[in-house]
């Protein structure tokens, strides 16, 4: 009797987790999402902390940022354009098995103490351009496996194993790692990103219709002037690009901020990105209720306020007591504010254009960081590490004032693309 309540209890922990409705691809799916996150969440702590032990510079560290950074912004318009050409199946399992290889390289250089600065850089930087093309190639599967009524609930809950496994146990997992080898982790990604590759090869995607012959250029300017033209896609891209060169600032110095003026050792680096995580499950439970309460032009505008918010307070304290609660509240407003996006523009774009419209909010989230993240390196050795946070702060306050009549476009988010 004991033993039928726990499968049973198991069986409705699943079915509300993953609905059986959304469809075994979707589980294998949402399996391999979470797979290639965790690998991701150990990176997240391990290659700022493996860079931080070749070199104090804070330059060269906020440069470990821009190598993760820079990549979207140059090839997230190429990946797109491949995505809604190319069998997207194929391109997830190939980019999956690159990845695996470049890390078990990368754990070798390591393990065997030929590590570089320049060496390290350019590992993490390919691996960001390998990362361009499976994430934006990814994005597109959900819509051809979910229908459009249940994709604010499945975007909810690939977030959801983005924030538990990638922010709330690759972290600190990725950081406890490190101390007992620094090859370890990057080892561990291999082996997670090969077994994600596994799970997208079980895939069986509806039929596509062929593309008539066109230029690659062709392609981005289509995807480009769709972006520009629909209302709520626009604001979104343009909110994103310009808070991310803010976000991006402080960011890129994370790790020397909870080292050096939290006083915050290894682990407590990866315990930093974990209240973030904390908050972002805190979100996961809460986000029903709160879009059904609140508009979503008015969710916007709460969030922005909350980001800025957040740079002040981590500018002005060097408390690990104070400072962990604000990165728990940024992190609530991180998953709310990411899974509202996500389910507006897969609403709103046809699925011949999925990847390119995602491209295009790629170049947009990731060239915001790339500029962001120098102008913090710069701000930070010459200024100090809370210097990137106070310039964060004011930026966000300029651009809440600026951006915030035009963000009333999505609250027509779920109108028909035609006529938003």
């Amino acid at each position: 009797m004991w033993q039928r309540a726990r499968v049973s209890t198991a069986a409705r922990v699943v079915e509300t987790v993953l609905p059986r409705r959304l469809g075994t691809g979707f589980r294998w799916l949402i399996a391999s999402s979470w797979a290639s996150n965790l690998g991701d969440g150990l990176a997240l702590a391990a290659g700022p902390l493996l860079v931080a032990s070749l070199t104090r510079d804070a330059f060269p560290v906020a440069l470990a940022a821009l190598a993760a950074w820079l990549p979207p912004l140059l090839f997230g318009l190429s990946a797109g354009v491949l995505s809604d050409r190319a069998d997207r199946r194929l391109i997830v399992v190939t980019v999956d098995v690159a990845r695996a290889v470049l890390l078990v390289a990368l754990a070798a250089v390591v393990a065997t103490g030929h590590a570089t600065v320049p060496l390290v850089l350019g590992a993490l930087f390919l691996l960001a351009t390998c990362e361009v093309f499976a994430d934006n190639t990814a994005s597109t599967l959900l819509p051809m496996l979910v229908g459009r009524d249940d994709l604010a609930v499945a975007n909810a809950r690939v977030q959801t194993g983005f924030v538990t496994v990638n922010q709330l146990a690759g972290p600190p997992l990725g950081a406890a790692l490190f101390t007992l080898g620094a090859a370890s982790p990057f080892a561990a990604q291999a082996g997670l990103c090969a077994l994600a590759g596994v799970f997208v090869s079980r895939l069986r995607l509806p039929a596509r219709d062929p593309r008539p012959p066109s230029r690659p250029w062709h392609d981005v300017v289509e995807g480009i002037r769709w972006s520009a033209h629909h209302a709520a896609v626009r604001t979104l891209v343009v909110t994103i690009f310009t808070f991310n060169v803010t976000f991006g600032a402080a960011w890129s110095v994370l790790v020397l901020y909870a080292t050096q003026r939290l006083g915050l050792g290894p682990v407590g680096y990866g315990l930093v990105t974990t209240a973030g995580a904390v908050g972002g499950v805190a979100g996961t439970l809460a986000y029903g209720w709160i879009t059904r309460r609140v508009s979503l032009g008015d969710l916007m505008r709460v969030g922005l306020v909350v980001e800025t918010l957040t740079h002040l307070a981590l500018a002005l304290t060097t408390n690990p007591w104070v400072a962990l609660p604000v990165f728990v509240v940024f992190g609530a407003h991180a998953f709310v504010w990411g899974t509202t996006s996500i389910t507006v523009r897969q609403r709103a774009v046809p699925h011949e254009l999925q990847g390119r419209v995602g491209a295009v909010n790629t170049v947009g989230t990731f060239g915001g960081l790339a500029i962001g993240s120098g102008v913090g390196g710069v701000l930070a050795q010459h200024l100090g590490v809370s210097a990137p946070f106070w310039f964060a702060f004011a930026g966000s306050a300029v651009l809440v004032a600026l951006l915030w009549r035009s963000l009333t476009h999505v609250a027509h988010a779920d109108e028909d693309p035609a006529t938003a």
